[in-house]
C-alpha cells in the first residue's frame, strides 16, 4: 500500500498524492493510504472510514470547531500522471493530476492533521469522494445523510483552488430550457411550415440584450451570468424543423434565493416555454462570523468572491459560514496543464496554521 509522510514538506506531500490515482469511483487506494498515515501519524485524532472517505477529528472541548474539507478523487487521466516539477525557488512547480484541483489542498489539510496536536479551534477533518461527478455520488452527500454531527462546526473551509486568497461564499447555479414548436416541411416549400429553430430567434435577442447584475455582499462583489450554452433541434438538411431547444445557464449572487433565481429567469424569458433542468444554490459569505473574521485577519485581510459553485454551498446550507481557500489557480482545474506552484502550497499552510493553532 502507498505510504504517505503527512509531517514532510506539505509541497512533497502534494506530490506523494498526485502520484496515487484516484479518479473518482477510484479512490480506493488513496483513501486506505490517508487512512492509515493519519491513524499512525496523527494518535490524537479520532479516525473514521466512510465509503471511500475519511474523517478525523480532535475532541479538546473547545468553544470553537473548524471543518477543513477536501475531495480526494481528479477528473480522469489526461497523460498528465505521474507528477513532475519544473523551476526554481518561488517559482519551482508541480505539475501533474489533481495538484491543482485539489491535491494541493488535501496536503495542506493532512500536514496540519499530523503537525497540530493543540489548537486552539477543535477541527474536523473530512477527505471524502466523488466530487468531480453527479452530485448524487458525491461523498458529502453520504456524510450528511451517514455521519451528520460530522459536518458540524463554526466555519468550514473547502481547499479548493483559490490562488491562495479566500475565495468567500459561493454564486448559485441553474439551467433551463426553453422549447419551442413548429411545424413540419419539406424546404423547397418552407411556406407551408413553421420553422421552430427560427422561433428562438426572440429568446435569443431577449439574452444578447440581458444586463447582468453585479452585486456587493459584505464588501465583495458577485457578477451575475445568463448564458445561452446549446441550441438543438432540426430533422434533416431538407426538413423545416419542428422542435428546437435552447439551454440557459444562469449563475446568481447568494442573496438570492434559488426560487428567487428561476423567478427572475422565467421573468426574463416571459411568453416562452420554460422548464427548470436543475439547480444549486448559492452560498453568502458569512464573513462576520467571527471565525470566519479571524481567518481573513490572518490571511492578511484580502478575500474575495467566489464566482463558480464549490460544495462551501453544503455547508453553508447546514446553518455556517463557508470559504474555498486552497493554492492554486483554478482556472487550471481539469486541464493536462495541471500546475500549482509549491510555494503557494506552503503559504497557505502557514496561514492556516497560524488560524488555527
Amino acid at each position: 500500500m502507498t505510504s504517505l509522510e503527512l509531517r514532510a514538506d506539505p509541497a512533497d506531500l502534494t506530490a506523494a498524492l498526485v502520484d496515487v490515482f484516484s479518479v473518482s469511483g477510484q479512490e480506493a487506494e488513496l483513501a486506505d493510504a490517508v487512512e492509515a498515515a493519519l491513524r499512525e501519524q496523527a494518535p490524537h485524532l479520532e479516525v473514521i472510514r466512510n465509503g471511500d472517505a475519511v474523517l478525523a477529528r480532535t475532541n479538546l472541548g473547545r468553544a470553537s470547531r473548524i471543518v477543513l474539507a477536501g475531495h480526494l478523487d481528479t477528473v480522469p487521466l489526461n497523460d498528465n500522471l505521474p507528477s513532475r516539477r519544473s523551476g526554481t525557488g518561488d517559482e519551482e512547480t508541480l505539475h501533474g493530476l489533481g495538484s491543482v484541483d485539489m491535491k494541493g489542498g488535501d496536503a495542506v489539510f493532512l500536514h496540519l492533521a499530523a503537525t497540530l496536536v493543540e489548537p486552539k479551534h477543535d477541527i474536523t477533518f473530512v477527505f471524502y469522494d466523488n466530487e468531480e461527478v453527479e452530485a448524487v455520488k458525491n461523498g458529502l452527500g453520504r456524510i450528511e445523510r451517514e455521519l451528520p454531527e460530522w459536518l458540524v462546526g463554526d466555519l468550514a473551509i473547502v481547499g479548493e483552488p483559490s490562488n491562495g486568497v479566500i475565495e468567500a461564499g459561493c454564486q448559485g447555479t441553474l439551467r433551463v430550457e426553453v422549447r419551442k414548436s413548429g411545424t413540419r416541411a419539406h424546404t423547397a416549400r418552407a411556406w407551408m411550415g413553421e420553422n421552430a429553430i427560427h422561433a428562438l430567434s426572440e429568446p435569443l435577442r431577449r439574452l444578447a440584450e440581458y444586463s447582468p447584475r453585479v452585486v456587493d455582499i459584505d464588501g465583495l462583489t458577485y457578477r451575475e451570468g445568463l448564458q445561452a450554452t446549446n441550441i438543438s433541434g432540426g430533422v434533416a438538411g431538407n426538413v423545416v424543423p419542428d422542435a428546437a431547444v435552447l439551454t440557459v445557464n444562469h449563475r446568481f449572487a447568494p442573496d438570492r434565493s434559488p426560487a428567487q433565481a428561476e423567478a427572475h429567469v422565467r421573468e426574463v424569458f416571459d411568453g416562452h416555454d420554460v422548464s427548470l433542468v436543475d439547480m444549486s444554490p448559492g452560498a453568502l459569505p458569512g464573513l462576520s462570523a467571527p471565525a470566519a473574521a479571524e481567518l481573513v485577519t490572518a490571511a492578511g485581510g484580502r478575500a474575495a468572491a467566489k464566482l463558480g459553485w464549490t460544495d462551501v454551498a453544503r455547508f453553508a446550507a447546514l446553518g455556517m459560514p463557508a470559504v474555498n481557500f486552497g493554492p492554486g489557480n483554478p482556472t487550471l482545474a481539469h486541464t493536462q496543464q495541471e500546475n500549482v506552484r509549491l510555494a503557494e502550497i506552503r503559504q497557505v499552510t502557514d496561514v492556516l496554521r497560524k488560524f488555527l493553532g
